[in-house]
């Protein structure tokens, strides 16, 4: 793998309560995966996440989730399709309004926490995000797990498909991620999580959570911005790529 994309999660503080260090993180990554307001952020923080990027000339994506701000987005909504594909549609629209005055625009789209998680397998929603993405734009990619029903859809839709790795998440044997609610599922040491990127990179496969090898293809890689150590994380990744030659570019 010659190039990869570094991606992180951010504009996600709300009014006095602050969450990471957005500013030392948009140092390192290349691409940000702004939250539209519905799961985290607040116009303010939306508006200076991207002025941000854009000055850093970092990309920005709409990271869009279900309407759940106490839960930060993380639990499970049965809404129906035709509802959340207005909710992803009304949060590409904002951030993008934000992204406009900052002298940028909305480049691509990721979902965000249960919304991401649920639409690996959960195809009338997985469905409902893609009809949500192509209405507005067919020419903006959406990133995902490899293999999900998710990515299915967009590729069939004729949207660019963008698979992903999360450096510092656990994985199954599956591919898929491991539970917020297990032990393990999401990890600590910067060390250890460059040297799973490294493997990534040079041989296609990260260690599941109970030894075996899984097979994963990416283009973008993701260190959340809301872990403990975030900025530490992101800045041995990069180090650990640019060191073995890798080429850090946005996918977008």
């Amino acid at each position: 793998m010659d190039t990869l994309d570094l991606n992180s999660d951010l504009g996600e503080s709300f009014g006095r309560w602050v969450l990471g260090d957005d500013e030392a993180v948009l140092g390192l990554v290349t691409s940000a995966n702004v939250a539209c307001g519905f799961h985290a952020g607040d116009p303010t923080t939306l508006r200076r996440t991207c002025a941000a990027a854009a000055a850093r000339g970092v990309v920005v994506g709409a990271q869009v989730g279900y309407r759940d701000l106490a839960g930060f987005g993380r639990r499970f909504i049965d809404v129906a399709p035709d509802e959340l594909a207005d909710d992803v549609v009304y949060q590409i629209g904002a951030l993008d309004g934000m992204c406009h005055v900052a002298g940028t625009a909305v480049r691509y789209v990721k979902p965000h926490g249960a919304l991401y998680n649920a639409i690996v397998h959960h195809e009338e929603q997985a469905a409902a995000v893609v009809a949500a993405v192509r209405d507005y734009s067919t020419d903006l990619p959406v990133l995902g797990l490899p293999g999900s029903a998710f990515l299915r859809a967009a590729e069939k839709a004729g949207l660019r498909a963008v698979p992903e790795f999360f450096v510092d998440r656990a994985y199954t044997r599956e591919g898929t991620l491991v539970s917020r609610r297990e032990a393990g599922a999401v990890l600590h040491d910067p060390d250890d999580v460059s040297a799973r990127v490294l493997r990534l990179v040079t041989d296609g496969v990260v260690t599941a959570i109970d030894g075996s090898d899984v097979t994963v293809r990416a283009e973008s890689a993701c260190v959340h911005g809301d872990s403990p150590g975030a900025v530490d994380m992101a800045r041995a990744v990069r180090s650990c790529l640019e060191k073995a030659g890798v080429v850090l570019e946005p996918f977008a």
